[in-house]
């Protein structure tokens, strides 16, 4: 037989018995590895779970509108206080008292004038009633001379000084007329400066424009009223505050008007809030945005307390896995499957993100195994005996 026929059939045999070898070799192989010798591997089992991110900001409480209330007149000294810091106030209450002994002086007087007016008024109109009667009088003996003048019967000076008397007695009555006048407006320009002087009576009472609580107080009794010093009273109005927090810039896209929050300030149980306001500008230098989030009038919160506020974003049922089985790689997201004893890593595309678990959106199945604190000390194909953790369990959806 020739070499070369030997040769195939040879090769043909081998071939044969070749796969019999290898299920030996993998029987054989099972058969040694005892699955108490492979490393233990904690693992967490895919679950159904809810989910809602937050977002965490810290801030100070502050008055939702603030009112200053300086006094309108100044110079005037502060005889009586009438509120203190923490009192609610209604609007148009008196909350302190400026001397005003001064300004009644001057209304006494400006009073005492116009009274001097009237009896001016009245002496210019009997002045003018006067001027009138003398006038008809020298019209009179004007006319009479004008026709004696025709006639021949009187003379030429005669004449003269009746039209000189009728003239006079035009002026008289018209400089009474203008006296009356004059006399009539210098009554209204005192009666303007009394209802001046009656405004600034009425300062003098210092109220409040609005109903509110009293937070601050700087006025002190006997101390002079001035504009250019510090406000009075600081009043926080209808007792309404906020939170005014900072957020980093990557999250006020997240942010919506109206979204509830969780306000926690030390020594009060927490409270909720909404968004009313979200700043349209971020600093340049420390890159955070401005969020207010109402809370409303709540006595036991005070103005000027640190606060931290916990906003939810968005929530949604998902199936979810613990935060420490997620790898992440130059590729992407990933998580290591633990299935028939063996390590499989498995790319997932993630949806919200909370402490407690991340949703995974795809590429997992409810009641899977993953390894619950992945890395790069599993590889695929890698044998382990895995071991359920409930405490790394992702909490269930309810």
């Amino acid at each position: 037989m020739p070499r070369r026929v030997t040769t195939y059939m040879v090769l043909a045999l081998l071939s044969a018995f070749a796969p019999l070898a290898r299920a030996d070799t993998a029987a054989q192989e099972s058969k040694a590895v005892d699955p108490s010798q492979l490393p233990a591997v904690s693992v967490a089992e895919a679950r159904r779970a809810s989910f809602t991110e937050t977002i965490l900001v810290t801030g100070s409480i502050v008055a939702r509108e603030e009112v200053l209330v300086s006094p309108q007149i100044e110079g005037y000294r502060i005889i009586e206080l009438l509120a203190e810091e923490g009192d609610r106030v209604k609007a148009g209450q008196v909350l302190a008292r400026l001397d005003r002994n001064a300004l009644e002086a001057q209304l006494a007087q400006l009073t005492a004038q116009v009274a001097r007016a009237d009896a001016a008024i009245a002496q210019a109109r009997s002045l003018i009633v006067q001027s009138e009667a003398s006038q008809k009088q020298a019209d009179a003996a004007f006319v009479r001379v004008k026709d004696l003048i025709k006639t021949g019967a009187t003379t030429q000076s005669t004449y003269d000084e009746r039209e000189a008397a009728s003239r006079t007695a035009v002026a008289s009555v018209t400089s009474a007329k203008d006296g009356l006048i004059l006399t009539q407006a210098e009554k209204t320009q005192i009666e303007a400066q009394i209802r001046e002087l009656k405004v600034r009576l009425s300062y003098a009472d210092i109220l409040t424009p609005s109903d509110g609580l009293i937070t601050r107080r700087t006025a002190r009794l006997g101390a002079m009223a001035s504009l250019a010093s510090d406000p009075m009273f600081r009043i926080v109005t209808k007792g309404e505050i906020e939170l005014d927090a900072e957020i980093p810039e990557a999250y006020l896209p997240k942010l919506r008007l109206g979204r509830s929050a969780i306000i926690n300030v030390a020594g009060v149980d927490e409270r909720r809030g909404t968004i009313r306001l979200i700043s349209s500008e971020v600093d340049k230098a420390t890159r955070l945005g401005k969020v207010r989030i109402f809370i409303g009038d709540d006595p036991a919160l005070r103005v000027g307390a640190f606060a931290r506020g916990v906003i939810e974003t968005s929530s949604s049922d998902g199936l979810g896995v613990p935060p420490s089985a997620v790898l992440y790689t130059a590729d992407g997201a990933a998580v290591q499957v633990v299935q028939d004893g063996k390590v499989m890593t498995r790319r997932v595309k993630l949806g919200l993100r909370t402490a407690d678990g991340v949703e995974i959106l795809e590429g997992l199945t409810e009641g899977q195994m993953v390894v619950a604190r992945s890395g790069t000390l599993l590889r695929n194909g890698d044998r382990v005996r895995p071991i359920l953790n409930n405490t790394t369990a992702v909490s269930e959806a309810r």
